[in-house]
């Protein structure tokens, strides 16, 4: 019996192969693994409230969530639908994709979006229940939809990003240098330690450039009102415009002369007008007693 020799480095080259197109087809099963287990679809069962899922996940609502919304929708279309039928089509799919988690804290699946994937899916069902004009009975479903739905995703593993300011909160001040009281960096002004590079201390920080009160600069009482001085307001001191240098006043004139008129006789004497008036009214009562007197008589 002949056995063929085959050289071993055609046996290498061949085994090498294998292992290559073995791994190649093993780590495209773990990516595409990977990648199916990264982005998943979550369900929700209603087509309002919040979803929550992580960065990416696919959203959709179920069927059953709108059936009433799309019930009302087909038959106010006046296209002579049937709204339960179209609504039994729609509720039949359970996984209606409406929207995506998004890469932050959180998003929505608004109305008119929700609205034009219920359109999407119900036109595709084939149902009989969108009457005369399908388009107009599906323009209406989706008005209905949009009003009555709107989905708030949330992100759940959504980590805000660090300013700047927070990244370098835990750095040390000066970190520059190696090592204490060497030349290099910031850390140049530390006192030297050992030997080794340790044990260095910080020198006292100096506040002389911070402002303070000096003391003995308040002004006292007596040199800001001097003893000789006048105060603000003093009659005697002298006023501005009271006069110029040669001493000649400035000439002051009242508007106008008036003075009061006083009477010459003493205030305790009974004057004509008065005395005439008393004699009137004597005379007018007398007659009217005269008057009284004679009627009672008569």
């Amino acid at each position: 019996m002949l056995v063929r020799n085959i050289p071993t480095w055609q046996t290498t080259r061949r085994a090498l192969t294998v292992t290559a197109v073995a791994a190649f087809v093993t780590g495209g099963a773990f990516l595409s693994a990977g990648t199916a287990s990264a982005a998943q679809q979550i369900v929700s069962n209603s087509c309002t409230g919040t979803v929550t899922g992580q960065m990416g996940d696919q959203v959709a609502i179920d069927g059953a969530s709108v059936k009433t919304l799309v019930t009302n929708g087909a038959n106010n279309a006046g296209t002579l639908a049937i709204g339960s039928w179209a609504g039994d089509s729609i509720a039949k799919n359970h996984a209606i994709p409406v929207g995506q988690v998004p890469n932050s804290a959180g998003g929505e699946a608004s109305g008119a979006a929700i609205g034009k994937a219920v359109r999407t899916a119900l036109a595709a069902s084939g149902t009989w229940g969108l009457g005369l004009d399908w388009n107009k009975t599906l323009n209406s479903v989706e008005s209905t939809v949009a009003k009555g739905c709107n989905l708030t995703l949330l992100a759940s593993n959504y980590a805000a990003p660090s300013t700047p300011a927070q990244q370098n909160a835990g750095a040390p001040q000066g970190g520059t240098g190696t090592t204490p009281g060497g030349a290099s960096g910031n850390l140049s002004n530390l006192n030297p330690g050992t030997a080794g590079g340790t044990g260095g201390s910080a020198p006292m920080r100096d506040y002389s450039g911070i402002p303070t009160a000096t003391a003995g600069t308040a002004v006292a009482p007596g040199v800001r009102y001097p003893a000789n001085g006048t105060l603000p307001g003093d009659a005697s001191a002298p006023q501005a415009g009271a006069g110029d240098q040669s001493g000649q006043g400035v000439d002051i004139r009242d508007a106008g002369n008036a003075q009061s008129l006083a009477s010459n006789s003493a205030s305790n004497d009974v004057q004509l007008p008065m005395l005439l008036a008393v004699i009137v009214l004597a005379g007018v009562t007398a007659g009217l007693v005269r008057t009284w007197v004679l009627r009672r008589a008569a």
